[in-house]
């Protein structure tokens, strides 16, 4: 029965073709197309020693198929240091080791080399963490022994399409320096990549090393913040340099870092010699505040001074960074105990102090060609620079950011500037506005209006401000006394038409003032009106009858009275001059634009003929001014011996009468003489006897060109001239 069964069954599959599967027809196991690899570099162990002092400086590097993909902090001098530093990469393709090596960090030099090792990603479990030690040799001298690295390594298959992540990541390869760490956050994350700012102002350096055969050094300084460099300009045949250069580099850990500065002095021709080195903390340096950091060089001779300051961004909340301390009434009773008059003698270098909230900004200009800007505002009083963080793609950016500065001087400028933040170039100015401290009102939130870069005229948005000033009067009044601060970093001065047009015509306003104030008393000399003229000289003989010393200033006193009193009663002639300064600056702005429109069409000479009426104007007033100078020089000097005699009979004569006779009555007369000149001779020519003097005596110049040239003897005049033999 069983038998029969079987064979039934059999007949049954014998009609049915069974095919057996083939290998090459098999559907292939899903492969994923993009792994990440996340890596915690946990520490190193017994690291080779690089440096002098029994140390070294190390760091690691990741490199995937020969691109760098990670790079780690630099510990100082350790060589047992602890990273534990995490890293999330993309990768392709499991056929490329990750290759690490770990260097030895020397400013300013080739950093050594310390190790290096490979691990092999094939070999990696995938889903799971393991705990790997890295053994660093060297290829070169495999049996050396140079320490390990111990990392954590989880490698994560991902399923989906990744072409976009991929092409992200290419670009972001491309486009970042090779120093720069490029992390699966680093792919997908906008906003800013910088945890704060670090503003240097590199200002100058005291009793530097001769290294040349002058006995002076052609220094420049170069600095180092991880992959950040930066490199001064070189200051020639100086031991005391003067640089004036400000820069900023971006800070990625909250905890601070290390400026790593070298001097170097420049040798054309063969390598620069070595100076000296030192280094800047940032951890023990407050936030929101500028130092002033006068740093001795090691290995050298020396001192550098610098100026930096500590800006958080928006990684950090506002709260952490800023107190509106004048919003608490409590902090505020505080603050005006500090600089109550009673205190007036108590720090008096300490002024007051000026809470600036930066609050928002409307109707920016684009400076992106998105349509868009990513402005961040720069807010600056003397020496202090302070920077809100970044809003990107935003015309109506909002801060909401709290500044405090301390004030030393009351007459200091608020300067307040909106830029564009450009990550591969320098940032591009939108506005800017200067408030004088002495102009605030307290508590009052008021929209600015943002101005050019010069501040001649308005450009596009406005910026909104809540400022307070809290100061000592005395102590303000002590410190006006005192020379004012020098700002360290000032834009260099550069040739402008436009400049030079708008300082001559304020030179000529003031000097025409002055001439037409004399007009006006010559005019009574003149007696060109008669009732004037008498007024005028017996007020003259009244004043000098009676003058006193202490008349100058109550005629000062007098005349700063009378122009309050008319402000106060609003005839305010201020806005008068205010006004045609504007209005001279208007025309010589549509004249420089104007300039700029036909420049294509004008060339070189053309633009000099439009500057040749002020320049003629300039050179001769600077030679009129050095002329003076030198007639009274070199009538002192006895270039011209008859009128240096005849000085000398002028000056006995004036000491004659000096002696004699006081100098009440000498004035009198003289002021009596030139009053009655005109009506006692009325043809006769107004003139000044000094400066008629002073102009028979010659200048530099021309002493120069009266000066005989030596004759050759043979066209000696007491020599005949030999006729040659016929």
């Amino acid at each position: 029965m069983l038998a029969l069964s079987l064979s039934s069954v059999g007949q049954s599959l014998s009609g049915i073709n069974i095919v057996e599967p083939s290998n090459d027809e098999l559907p292939p196991l899903p492969k994923p197309r993009m792994y990440q690899l996340d890596i915690v570099l946990k520490k190193g162990n017994n690291l080779a020693i690089r440096d002098r002092g029994g140390t070294s400086d190390p760091y690691v590097k990741f490199k995937i198929a020969g691109k760098e993909v990670f790079r780690s902090k630099t510990i100082h001098k350790n060589l047992n240091p602890v990273w534990e530093e995490k890293v999330s990469l993309l990768v392709e393709s499991l056929r490329e080791p990750l290759y690490v090596k770990v260097f030895d960090y020397d400013f300013g030099l080739q950093d050594d080399f310390m190790g290096s090792a490979y691990l092999y990603l094939e070999s990696l479990e995938h889903q799971r963490t393991l705990d790997v030690t890295l053994d660093l040799k060297d290829p070169h001298y495999p049996k050396q022994d140079l320490g390990s690295l111990e990392l954590a390594v989880t490698l994560i298959p991902k399923e989906g399409d990744f072409r976009e992540a991929t092409m992200l990541m290419r670009r972001s390869w491309k486009r970042s320096s090779k120093h720069q760490s490029l992390r699966l956050s680093d792919v997908h994350r906008k906003s800013q990549l910088w945890r704060g700012i670090v503003s240097i102002s590199l200002i100058e350096a005291h009793d530097l090393q001769p290294m040349d055969n002058n006995g002076l050094s052609d220094p420049y300084v170069k600095f180092r913040m991880g992959h950040q460099k930066y490199k001064s300009k070189t200051i020639p045949k100086t031991l005391n340099p003067q640089w004036r250069e400000q820069f900023d580099f971006h800070l990625y850990d909250e905890q601070g870092g290390f400026v790593d500065i070298t001097v170097w002095d420049k040798d054309a021709g063969k390598k620069d010699d070595f100076m000296g080195r030192c280094q800047v903390d940032l951890s023990l340096l407050s936030k929101e505040c500028t130092h002033r950091l006068d740093l001795p060089l090691e290995e050298g001779e020396g001192m550098l001074v610098l100026l930096v300051t500590l800006t958080a961004s928006a990684a950090v909340s506002i709260a952490d960074l800023s107190v509106n301390v004048l919003d608490d009434p409590h902090e505020r009773k505080e603050i005006l105990h500090r600089y109550n008059v009673l205190r007036s003698f108590h720090n008096i270098k300490d002024v007051g102090m000026v809470q600036v909230k930066v609050i928002r900004a409307e109707g920016l200009m684009a400076a992106d060609v998105t349509g868009k800007s990513d402005p961040f505002c720069v807010v600056e009083l003397s020496n202090d620079r302070l920077q809100t963080h970044t809003v990107y793609k935003n015309l109506n950016p909002e801060w909401n950011k709290v500044f405090t500065f301390n004030v030393k001087d009351i007459h200091s400028v608020l300067e307040v500037t909106v830029y564009d933040e450009d990550r591969d170039r320098s940032a591009d100015f939108l506005g800017k506005v200067a408030i004088p401290l002495l102009n605030i009102q307290n508590g009052e939130r008021k929209a600015y209006a943002l101005k050019s870069k010069e501040l001649t005229g308005p450009t596009k948005g406005v910026i909104f401000l809540e400022i307070d000033v809290i100061y000592n009067v005395v102590k303000a009044g002590m410190r006006t006394l005192i020379p004012i601060e020098q700002k360290y970093i000032e834009e260099e001065p550069r040739v402008s038409k436009q400049l030079l047009l708008q300082n001559f015509n304020r030179v000529r306003r003031c000097i025409m003032f002055l001439i037409n104030a004399g007009c006006y008393i010559n005019s009574c000399f003149e007696w060109e009106s008669p009732q004037r003229s008498i007024c005028a000289f017996l007020l003259f003989v009244l004043v000098v009858w009676n003058f006193e010393l202490y008349m100058v200033p109550l005629v000062l006193l007098m005349l700063l009275a009378w122009n309050y009193i008319l402000i106060a009663s609003g005839k305010d002639t201020r806005q008068g001059d205010v006004q045609a300064v504007e209005d001279l600056l208007e025309d010589e702005d549509e004249d420089f634009d104007r300039d700029d429109k036909d420049s294509e069409r004008k060339g070189f000479m053309n633009k000099l003929y439009a500057i040749q009426d002020v320049c003629i104007s300039v050179q001769n007033a600077l030679d009129e001014v050095a002329s003076y100078g030198e007639r009274i020089k070199n009538t002192f000097n006895w270039t011209v011996p008859f009128l240096s005699w005849l000085a000398i009979v002028a000056l006995c004569v004036v000491t004659l009468v000096l002696y004699f006779i006081p100098l009440r009555y000498i004035v009198l007369a003289w002021g009596v003489n030139k009053f009655t000149k005109k009506l006692r001779d009325p043809y006769s020519i107004d003139n000044n006897e000094l400066l008629d003097f002073l102009s028979r005596v010659p200048s530099d110049v021309q002493v120069m060109q009266y000066r005989e040239l030596k004759v050759d003897p043979c066209h000696s005049p007491n020599k005949r001239k030999k006729n040659n033999p016929g």
